[in-house]
């Protein structure tokens, strides 16, 4: 099992709300919504494009290549039935932590009530 790594300062994603951190050979897109930090994959598994350059609406992240809007808690897409890797997110104080293993769900999640 994979440890937790400090990845960013809370202040950090204040400012600009998102930030992309690489631990080992993983690219992290880091969201702040609201008081919560989500970690997914940076790089879309549909076309490859930054997804700490798209839009978050809804609770959902907006690939700026082709507008698959990826759940941030889960990283599914709804519409395709695919999943982009998430992280496991902590928050200690000032300081996020994530766990560089990929998550990768293979079946639609539950729904949320």
């Amino acid at each position: 099992m994979s440890e937790w790594v400090h990845v960013a300062h809370l202040e950090e994603l204040t400012r600009g709300r998102k930030k992309v951190v690489t631990v080992g050979s993983e690219e992290i897109a880091l969201f702040l919504v609201g008081d919560r930090v989500y970690a997914l994959h940076n790089v879309c598994l549909h076309k490859q494009r930054s997804l700490a350059k798209g839009t978050v609406f809804n609770g959902r992240v907006v690939c700026p290549g082709h507008q698959w809007a990826f759940d941030l808690e889960t990283g599914w897409e709804e519409e395709k039935e695919e999943c982009q890797p998430t992280y496991e997110v902590k928050v200690e104080g000032d300081s996020v932590h994530v766990i560089p293993q990929r998550r990768v769900l293979t079946e639609a999640p539950a729904v949320r009530d």
